[in-house]
């Protein structure tokens, strides 16, 4: 190995969690189903690759379900939605396939048991985000939401004896770990899930990078700039003082960002197609020499099933 060869170090896990699959196959199979075109409400995941690449398929994205027509086959995306825009979609008679990650159900269902048994829910996320949004339109009772530690001082629940909590899933344990604990020393008696319910692909992410982070001296995340999880990725190697850079492709790369670098850390967000990985590497190869490497990581073997209708084999014409 030359002294100018670039060592490229991936993370294990990166990219596609078992949600993102199961949405995006979801919209495939709509499309192979019943033809186009297919209404997806909200990005069905947060890649503009994924998102272009449906849409030359047929897919047609809308932000509300007064965009589409009536009767018309659409797709809830995978970060779910409040129970209003359910209720707007029957109205207008559509056919609803839901892609909402299991996990963000899991979510909903849990805050809603909370609710009918007379606790405010506190709902730990970040403002405007869509599964945040569908979470509190999911939930009929009061739910508070909350961001920073700070947020969890001006709370003011109805009873603080009968509070509970849930959170955002793509939070990672280490992201929600302070403002649980500003929580439980404020409201002693305050309830929610076991931390083994947190997403088990943004906690294995988070892993996976800061080990990276113990290797490299740059940190490449491969993700959209309004991709939760793939921004969080970014922060914890900035955090760890290695200098990171979230690009959507490859065609974002900033030359100075390797100039003088031995090793470079690559990972990917959730929604982040492995192809776009690869393209990365790509470019850093028609630069320098590379060496490429895998980190020993956890191997994800998590699939969910999909909805019953489109395990129908498609009628042949």
């Amino acid at each position: 190995m030359t002294a100018e060869t670039l060592r490229v170090i991936l993370a294990q896990p990166r990219g596609f969690c078992a949600g993102v699959e199961r949405a995006i196959e979801i919209v495939e199979r709509a499309l192979q189903q019943y033809g186009e075109p297919v209404y997806v409400r909200h990005e069905i995941v947060h890649n503009r690759r994924v998102v272009e690449s449906l849409r030359a398929r047929g897919a047609r994205f809308v932000e509300e379900v007064s965009e589409v027509p009536q009767g018309a086959v659409t797709v809830f995306s995978a970060h779910g939605v409040a129970a209003s825009v359910e209720n707007d979609a029957e109205g207008r008679h559509l056919h609803v396939i839901d892609a909402t990650c299991p996990l963000v159900t899991k979510v909903h269902k849990e805050g809603q048991r909370y609710a009918n048994r007379g606790y405010d829910v506190v709902l730990i996320g970040h403002p405007g985000h869509p599964e945040v949004e569908g979470t509190m339109g999911q939930i009929s009772g009061t739910v508070h939401l909350v961001s920073s530690v700070e947020d969890v001082a001006s709370l003011q629940p109805t009873d603080p004896d009968h509070l509970s909590y849930v959170t955002q899933t793509t939070l990672s344990v280490d992201d929600t770990r302070e403002i649980i604990a500003a929580l439980k020393r404020r409201f002693p008696r305050i309830v929610g899930p076991d931390v083994k319910d947190i997403c088990y692909a943004t906690q294995n992410r988070q892993t996976a990078v800061r080990e990276l982070a113990g290797q490299v001296d740059v940190i490449l995340v491969v993700g959209a700039h309004n991709s939760s999880n793939s921004n969080r990725l970014r922060e914890i190697g900035q955090d760890i003082g290695r200098p990171s850079y979230l690009i959507p492709d490859a065609d974002a790369l900033d030359l100075s960002w390797i100039e003088g670098v031995a090793t470079v850390g690559l990972t990917a967000g959730a929604s982040a197609p492995e192809e776009v990985v690869q393209e990365v590497v790509a470019k850093l190869a028609t630069l320098r020499p590379i060496k490429v490497e895998t980190l020993d990581g956890i191997q994800e073997n998590v699939h969910f099933k999909l909805p019953d209708e489109l395990l129908r084999e498609p009628a042949v014409a």
